[in-house]
This record gives structure tokens, C-alpha cells and sequence, in this order.
């Protein structure tokens, strides 16, 4: 009862900030998603680099400067800082690649065993949660207007689908879906997580009419596909180093990784939709 209690409250809150964060207008909005990059940065990089030595923290603020760097200049860029276009490549040069290649001169004196692997986890951490996160800036805003509708309609469809598929699976998952990374996920349960999703997208298009019912359609598909196997490559991380959680920032949840797992993975797929529908006009 305590550790249902526990969740409880921690959802609340979580719920309570998300919403504040999203509505609470752009400036809000980047606020509350870079923390959210960034924490999500320090747990990745507290699962995949060494942190024996006090040393080891240097690396670790290489790889959080640069995977914060992309969704830093989406801010940049789509909440219209600089309109110079030389200039904005100028802070894009200055904060991509002094981070890269001061990780490759500080590997030089920390006399690793695999100081490659090391800049790779770096490079890694900017691609697989930077740079969806600053993809993220894309969904929300267009031509000085913010979407917020749509952010928080992705985060619910991801909700639905993540519910669904725990209620579904805990009660009547029997077929495996991927044994070998996460024995506990069932087909059964993805489906339940898709027919949430789709069930998710009726309700979001009653109440915001930012985008069409067929769009929101296409969002759940994607949401239950890729949202999985963001879940999925989550649990092989974690595998690959013998762990159950990412980290414990949200108590009776484990980590923020571990809830923006499915989201993260995602992104790339549902901005790439989003944008060819704005572009398209349709």
C-alpha cells in the first residue's frame, strides 16, 4: 500500500509539473524540457561511463554540454533569438565542436582503458536524447506560434499507450514480445497499449482541433510502434549493464530516463510525420 501510495503522489506531481511546464507558455516549455533533457543526459551517462574517480565527472559535463547543445540552438532558432543566420552558425560551431573534440584532448590524459568508447557514449548521449529533445522544439512551434496541444496530445498518446499495455499485459499477457531484452512485455500487452493509443487519439481530437483525427490516428500508430521499441531499447541498455532502473529521481517510478524512454524514441518519427503535414498544408 505504501509503494501504491508512493507512485501515486509521484504521478501527481509529475502530472502537476508537465502541465505547468507545457502551458505555462514557450519560455516555460524550453525550461521545463531542458531540465528534462539534461537529467535524462546524467542518468544515461551514469549508466555508461565510469564513475570510480572524481575525474570521471569531467567527462560526464562533456557529454551534458553536448547533448544539451542541439536542443539549445532549436530554442535558439525556433523561438526566433538570433534572425542572423551567419550568426547562428557561429553559436552552432561554437557549441558542437569544442565539446567533441575537448572530449577526444581530455581522454588523452585520463589514462582510460577504452578512451574511444568513452568519446563514442558522448557522441551517443546527443543522439539518442539530444537531439530528439531538440526535435521536440519543431512540434511545438511554427512560424512564431506555439503548439502546446500537440506536445501534451504526444505525451498523453505515449501515456495511454504505456498504460495500456501494463494493464493488458499484467492480466492477460501470455505470448512474449521480445524474451531476450524483456521477458515481462507481451504482444498481448502491445496491443492493449495500441487500442489505448487509438482510443487516446479520439479523445485528444474532441478537445483540440490543432490537428485532424486522421493525424492523431497517425500519431497512435507511431506512438504504439516506435514508442515500444523505445521501451524496448531502453531495457537493453539497462540489460547490458545489470540494472532494473535508471536512476532514482522519481520514487515508485525509478528514473526520468525510464519514463521518457518510449517518448524519446519516438520523436524523430512523429516530428518527420508533423512536418510533412505542415508542409503539405494539409
Amino acid at each position: 500500500m505504501k509503494g501504491l501510495l508512493q507512485r501515486g503522489v509521484t504521478a501527481l506531481v509529475f502530472g502537476v509539473v508537465m502541465l505547468g511546464g507545457i502551458y505555462g507558455g514557450p519560455y516555460t516549455f524550453v525550461s521545463l524540457f531542458a531540465l528534462i533533457t539534461a537529467l535524462c543526459l546524467w542518468e544515461f551517462f551514469d549508466i555508461v561511463l565510469s564513475k570510480n574517480r572524481r575525474i570521471d565527472l569531467i567527462r560526464r559535463f562533456l557529454g551534458l554540454g553536448l547533448g544539451l547543445a542541439p536542443f539549445l540552438l532549436a530554442a535558439v532558432l525556433q523561438l526566433e533569438l538570433v534572425n542572423d543566420k551567419s550568426l547562428f552558425i557561429a553559436m552552432a560551431t561554437l557549441l558542437l565542436f569544442p565539446f567533441i573534440f575537448s572530449a577526444f584532448i581530455y581522454e588523452l590524459y585520463t589514462k582510460s582503458e577504452h578512451p574511444f568508447v568513452n568519446v563514442a557514449y558522448i557522441v551517443l548521449g546527443m543522439a539518442y536524447i539530444g537531439v530528439p529533445f531538440a526535435l521536440l522544439e519543431f512540434v511545438a512551434f511554427e512560424d512564431g506560434f506555439f503548439y502546446a496541444n500537440t506536445v501534451f496530445g504526444l505525451l498523453v498518446l505515449t501515456w495511454f499507450n504505456d498504460t495500456g499495455a501494463y494493464m493488458v499485459g499484467s492480466r492477460i499477457g501470455k505470448t512474449p514480445l521480445f524474451p531476450r531484452i524483456s521477458p515481462k512485455k507481451t504482444w498481448e500487452g502491445a496491443a492493449g497499449g495500441a487500442v489505448a493509443a487509438f482510443v487516446a487519439a479520439g479523445l485528444i481530437f474532441a478537445f483540440s482541433r490543432e490537428l485532424r483525427l486522421l493525424d492523431w490516428l497517425v500519431l497512435a500508430a507511431i506512438v504504439a510502434v516506435f514508442g515500444n521499441l523505445g521501451d524496448l531499447v531502453e531495457s537493453m541498455l539497462k540489460r547490458s549493464v545489470q540494472i532494473k532502473d535508471s536512476g532514482t529521481l522519481l520514487p515508485g517510478h525509478g528514473g526520468l530516463l525510464d519514463r521518457f524512454d518510449a517518448f524519446i524514441f519516438l520523436l524523430p518519427f512523429a516530428t518527420a510525420y508533423l512536418l510533412w503535414v505542415r508542409l503539405e498544408g494539409v
